[in-house]
């Protein structure tokens, strides 16, 4: 997490912050009383009718002991096909429309108001928006706000105007050769640190660049199509728009089998090589490291973090052994696909046909959900207000808050309970734990977007200057105290994150909603939904990646050898268990890639239920609908992660997603619970049940 479901980075800083960053219970009064972190105690009124669970969703054909996750969710598998316009169908999916619908209100609002203030966040929402939605406007522009972009990679004649157009803020030359930004130091957080990164790839994966199997070449050549036919809507003579696709195809290959596996990247003190700007002038003359810090601001800086020295070897060589005319062909290629939002319906659509192959979709999205998309990640702080004034109240928050506090409880009772940790080690653990900052809702405040200037002119100009306002807020950081205030997610985003460089844990108020967050729901369903997200966030602090940094957010080591020894044995075992699983023939899930999120669901789920048992309708026992608490606590675990996926899609996530399947992250963690054996009755033998021997716990 690290995100709960899907890592998103709008920046370079923000992808090595994707690996950092992991990413509320009903009640119709309540009464709190707080005294220190994990202190706070809630008093709820049950309801006596069941709410947060339909029982239509079950699939009574199938027993609870055999798949989990089916019984849950079998019949609504089964009623809620994908749309046609979707790569999967499933909770999140279900809880992001209903989000998008009251966006939608609030954008063609903004949209039709043409009187707003001039420079006011209304007025910047509604153009970007309305900009986005003008497909007659984007029709008539062709290329005329992209020609002068192209005319500056055209106008490149040397090695040193190819230096100066990739780390010129407005080249726009999406994500070619490398990335490059700023971040907190991993190892002194109060600071920022100039940053280095592995990019340059236009297929999701390196692996898609050198695996020879039958698919991976398939969507090779569907690639070359897709970049050919580009080219052709550029000008190009097709003999030369075969030529162009086969140059940028080689160029990005060649990076491929010089950047690192997702497995590898997940090694962060490996990616931590800091280096003096000598050292980088010397070591990569060709990239110019000088040059990137003075036009980027950075010129006080006198070192740089280089994550993946390789990579940079790479790139230095590259510059200067690949004829020019193929890099500014490669960069017109990088130009076009961080534009074809904003360009003509034709690029549009040959993007899309190309994502087919990918993904599986049939259709594409409809333009407003493509627009409100993009209006979210450019000014989402803007509308995010108006969406938490209609969406979520100041109670639903303090509600959210009070669940946070019982699961830290909750969570120091297990960590003092291990039998595997040393007393100096559970000491730094419950200091950490006590130390998460916690965030719901929305941020206390919001950003300034003064500096973004927004018309109705150019949805092409709207973006480049969205991306540029991105980028250049994100280098203004350096020499500047860390903002621990701000969000890396906007209010409406289904979705959490645990940020280990600031120890916190953030939940938008858009996942604090029906099925994770229902108030008119019991405890049980609302702990085994929400609970377990708020869990899994805070077990993030302390899974693989998150154990590595300390309460203050340094990356530090505070544990012994002999514990650390011992939670690597311990992890190596949920590893073992989903390698085995297999959502589609000869496809398995990478436990090593899906380490963190693995930990994070089985810790989140165990904490959770230790929480639950706190309420007062665990204590009451008393059945809902048939079903007692602690059952009523796993069904609404269950039913967070139903998803019926695309076999393209589900083939992508296996391989590029840090995050198992939905049938995995239901039944995985599951199996492993005593606790849920003896909920459901289920027996040794039973396909829910591990043996003792095989099973995985930690905290």
């Amino acid at each position: 997490m690290k995100q709960l479901y899907f890592v998103r980075c709008a920046t370079m800083s923000a992808t090595m912050l994707g690996l950092l960053a992991g990413t509320a219970q009903a009640q119709t009064k309540i009464k709190t009383k707080s005294s220190g972190a994990g202190k706070a105690k809630t008093t709820v009124a049950v309801p006596t009718s069941g709410t947060g669970l339909s029982l239509a969703n079950l699939d009574k054909s199938v027993s609870p002991c055999d798949n989990f996750y089916q019984y849950t969710s079998g019949s609504w598998l089964k009623n809620n096909p994908i749309p046609a316009a979707e790569t999967s169908w499933g909770s999140f999916n279900t809880l992001a429309d209903n989000n998008r619908t009251i966006l939608r209100r609030i954008l063609n609002q903004a949209a039709a108001n043409r009187t707003a203030k001039p420079g006011s966040n209304a007025q910047k929402v509604g153009d970007f928006y309305g900009a986005a939605m003008d497909t007659v406007a984007i029709e008539a522009a062709g290329l005329k706000y992209l020609q002068p972009h192209l005319a500056k990679i055209e106008a490149v004649t040397d090695l040193a105007g190819m230096q100066q157009l990739l780390n010129d803020p407005k080249s726009h030359v999406g994500n070619s050769w490398y990335g490059f930004g700023v971040l907190q130091d991993l190892k002194q957080n109060d600071v920022y640190m100039a940053f280095f990164n592995q990019a340059g790839l236009g297929l999701p994966d390196r692996d898609y660049y050198v695996k020879d199997d039958a698919r991976s070449k398939g969507i090779r050549t569907a690639y070359q199509a897709y970049l050919t036919n580009t080219f052709k809507l550029l000008g190009d003579a097709p003999a030369t728009a075969e030529k162009n696709a086969a140059t940028v195809l080689r160029i990005e290959t060649r990076l491929a089998q010089a950047s690192r596996t997702r497995v590898a990247m997940r090694d962060i003190p490996a990616m931590y090589n800091k280096r003096t700007l000598a050292q980088l002038a010397q070591d990569y003359p060709n990239i110019n490291f000088p040059l990137i810090l003075k036009i980027n601001g950075l010129t006080a800086a006198k070192d740089l973090v280089v994550a993946q020295p390789e990579f940079a070897k790479e790139v230095n060589t590259m510059l200067v052994a690949e004829p020019l005319a193929d890099q500014k062909t490669y960069l017109r290629w990088h130009l076009v696909t961080s534009a074809t939002p904003a360009l003509p319906k034709a690029y549009v659509d040959e993007a899309f046909r190309f994502s087919q192959v990918l993904s599986g979709a049939k259709q594409q999205q409809p333009r407003w959900k493509r627009a409100q998309a993009a209006t979210d990640g450019a000014l989402g702080e803007a509308f995010g207000q108006l969406y938490v004034d209609e969406a979520f109240s100041p109670e639903a928050k303090a509600r959210a808050k009070v669940m946070v506090e019982n699961l830290r409880a909750a969570y120091a009772e297990r960590i003092q309970a291990t039998d595997w940790m040393s007393a100096t080690t559970k000491a730094a653990a419950l200091k950490k734990l006590n130390a998460f900052t916690v965030k719901i809702g929305y941020p206390d405040k919001w950003k300034d977007y003064s500096k973004l200037n927004v018309s109705r002119e150019s949805y092409l100009n709207n973006l480049f200057a969205a991306q540029e306002f991105a980028g250049q807020e994100n280098l203004n950081k350096y020499g500047k105290p860390v903002d621990r205030t701000e969000w890396t997610m906007t209010p409406p985003t289904v979705n959490a994150y645990y940020n280990a460089l600031v120890n916190e844990i953030v939940f938008p108020a858009g996942i604090l909603q029906p099925p994770f967050y229902d108030p008119k729901a019991d405890d049980a369903v609302n702990y085994g939904g929400i609970g377990a997200v708020i869990g899994h966030e805070m077990t993030h602090g302390f899974d693989d990646q998150g154990r590595r940094f300390d309460a203050q957010g340094n990356m530090k080591d505070w544990w012994t050898k002999e514990d650390a020894d011992k939670f690597n044995t311990k992890a190596a075992v949920v590893s073992k268990q989903f390698d085995a699983f297999t959502p589609l023939d000869s496809v398995h899930v990478n436990g090593a890639l899906t380490m963190g999120e693995n930990l994070a669901d089985l810790g989140g789920l165990t904490i959770a239920y230790q929480a639950f048992l706190k309420t007062p309708q665990a204590k009451a026992g008393k059945s809902i609908d048939g079903f007692t608490p602690q059952q009523r606590f796993f069904l609404g675990y269950a039913q967070i992660w139903r998803t019926n996926m695309r076999p393209e899609a589900m083939r992508m996530r296996v391989q590029t997603d840090p995050h198992s399947p939905g049938q995995f992250r239901a039944n995985g963690p599951l199996q492993n619970l005593p606790e849920f054996h003896q909920a459901f009755g289920c027996k040794d033998g039973d396909k829910m049940v591990r043996s003792a021997e095989a099973r995985a716990k930690i905290w």
